[in-house]
């Protein structure tokens, strides 16, 4: 990974990092491998407190580009919308209040196996 900008943000508490990855011969990284990789680039960041905002990969070509956000503590990550919060694991708060995926049921199975009207 190689960062093209960073910008410190002291408003909102924050680093923004405009970084590109070549990967030649390998797949696309993925959002764990980006953070791990945004929090050696800053040695302050922790992983709770890093947000990819973006990430665009070139059809064909070895290269993805993206960018990233370093907050400085978790109260002013809070402030990102909640689709971006949704996209690395939701707040604590979140997770909690959402309920269980039930299992379809067997009878919903057959339903769906026979198709169409009777």
């Amino acid at each position: 990974m190689e960062i093209i900008e960073r910008k410190e943000n002291s408003i909102l508490n924050r680093i923004e990092l405009t970084w590109q990855w070549r990967h030649t011969g390998e797949a696309t990284p993925t959002r764990a491998q980006i953070i791990a990789a945004v929090m050696k680039m800053e040695p302050s960041a922790t992983k709770d407190c890093v947000v990819i905002k973006s990430v665009n990969t070139r059809f064909g070509q070895p290269l993805t580009t993206g960018n990233a956000l370093v907050y400085g503590d978790r109260a002013d990550l809070e402030k990102e919308p909640k689709y971006i919060l949704a996209r690395h694991g939701g707040s604590e708060e979140e997770t909690a209040t959402e309920a269980p995926v039930e299992a379809p049921t067997e009878d919903a199975e057959a339903a769906e196996i026979a198709g169409g009207e009777e």
